[in-house]
């Protein structure tokens, strides 16, 4: 476990894990939880009777990870179809993340679409010249500083995609986040999408989980895919009652945090040498882009943490100029009680002591 006297600025936390678990247990103690038998029970059935009600699909699937909901989805999609070809965007976690499990494991074969820093538009879909069975959107999209399409874009978007005939994932893994933007029911986002994935440590904060939704048709094909790939385990029950216990509470913090965001954003916007993506946040995340290289913001990181006790970042991570650098900005509990001027401080401090870095490395 990391220092406990160091405040980060992204998230809530940290967690104490021993007090977290027993949170967990008084839950289910108190609503008498028993534990699921492979994905069979009252607890999880319960759970995923109450996001796919939410959500508006007729049923969905509890599983152990969003990489395993999302491979199921895609390749149930392309077996229907016939057609082992998907397109997605070209920061998806599937081509970013994961090793290409997509080819390496399912044998599918995926295409980019659009260009990195914009979300996924109809102009994008239509520009297509390839058979596809199904087409993987994020929303919002992580390594583009969680940008979302406008309701009008998105909506053109799903339009473009049905009209080619192809099936719609929806990669939501902080969909939680982006009723923030459309103020707008979840029911209603989602609407377009064949199939959905929701996560429930990001966001909620709960311990790793997944739920894919869908037809009742489809939650049946995935069950197969997921008990295939090993996913089908003899108990979900503690990830599944830290998201039940979680949600409803975690959910209704979501706007502060993504009004937060925009306070931040405003607060450091004299500072010139500070560049944000986007320049307005649409979420609570924000990427935050320093005049210096990975080297020299590490190294200023360490200096501010060391005298303010604020760890700014874990990692900063090259930008597509390799002079300069950027992190992820993810609001949460710990920046709602962080003042302005605090805040001001400590990015103006980064910023002098990563010039200074900078120019002893050279």
């Amino acid at each position: 476990m990391g220092d406990l006297s160091i405040q980060a600025l992204s998230g809530s936390g940290p967690r104490n894990p021993a007090e977290f678990m027993r949170q967990i247990a008084d839950w289910c103690e108190q609503n008498n939880v028993q534990f699921d038998n492979y994905g069979t029970g009252a607890l999880i059935e319960d759970f995923e009777a109450k996001i796919a009600a939410l959500l508006g699909f007729p049923a969905a699937r509890f599983m152990p990870s969003g990489t395993l909901a999302q491979m199921t989805a895609l390749k149930v999609w392309c077996d229907e179809a016939d057609c082992q070809h998907f397109g997605m965007h070209p920061t998806s976690h599937l081509e970013v993340h994961e090793e290409h499990a997509y080819s390496n494991l399912y044998k599918l074969r995926g295409t980019l679409v659009g260009p990195k820093y914009s979300p996924l538009l109809a102009e994008h879909i239509e520009a297509l010249d390839e058979e596809m069975a199904a087409l993987l959107m994020e929303l919002p999209i992580r390594e583009a500083g969680g940008q979302l399409p406008s309701w009008d874009q998105l909506n053109q978007a799903v339009e473009a995609a049905k009209s080619r005939g192809l099936r719609l994932h929806l990669d939501g893994a902080r969909l939680w986040e982006a009723q923030c933007f459309y103020q707008r029911d979840f029911s209603e986002i989602c609407a377009g999408f064949d199939s959905v994935y929701v996560s429930f440590y990001k966001g909620i904060g709960a311990l790793s989980g997944a739920m894919l939704l869908g037809s009742e048709e489809f939650i049946a094909q995935t069950k197969l895919w997921q008990r295939r790939a090993g996913g089908t385990i003899y108990t979900l029950a503690p990830q599944v009652a830290s998201a039940a216990m979680l949600f409803d509470d975690s959910l209704s913090r979501l706007p502060a945090y993504c009004a937060r965001a925009k306070q931040v954003v405003f607060a450091l916007a004299d500072i010139p040498a500070l560049r944000f993506m986007p320049e307005v946040p649409q979420i609570n995340m924000v990427h935050v882009y320093l005049p210096f290289s990975v080297e020299a913001a590490n190294r200023a990181r360490d200096q501010v943490e060391a005298e303010y006790s604020i760890q700014i970042f874990k990692g900063a991570a090259v930008a597509d100029d390799p002079e300069q650098s950027y992190f992820e900005l993810s609001v949460g509990e710990n920046l709602l009680h962080l003042s302005d001027e605090r805040i001001q401080v400590i990015f103006s401090k980064l910023i002098s002591v990563g010039i200074q870095q900078q120019e002893a490395i050279g």
